[in-house]
């Protein structure tokens, strides 16, 4: 199964950035704008570490918002910005998005 909701341009990014609303958890920042179609981002900076640490985080991630991605309602951008920790784990960022996507209300009725 291929992820078809990722956010890649440019242009996209930095519309999220400029015009977003952030929501925060523990380990984790959101923010999302309206728009067309449900797509993802992630902005993980070198303060996570290497190269191999960082794609490490993004896969978390991906695999975090893709197990949501059924019970989304809405079509947002969401990009997501993870605060650095010493541990990384699949269920802290599952928790952390669950929080968020209640928080911001975009879950299906």
């Amino acid at each position: 199964m291929t992820f078809d909701y990722r956010l890649k341009k440019e242009k996209d990014f930095n519309l999220v950035f400029k015009k977003g609303k952030r929501l925060f958890s523990a380990s984790l920042t959101m923010i999302y704008f309206p728009s067309q179609e449900l797509k993802v981002g992630f902005a993980v900076s070198k303060k996570h570490g290497g190269s191999v640490v960082r794609n490490r985080i993004k896969r978390l991630l991906r695999e975090s918002f893709r197990s949501f991605t059924p019970q989304l309602g809405k079509n947002f951008f969401f990009v997501f910005i993870p605060k650095v920790q010493n541990e990384y784990s699949l269920k802290n960022f599952k928790d952390n998005m669950n929080y968020l996507f209640k928080k911001g209300g975009f879950f299906n009725a």
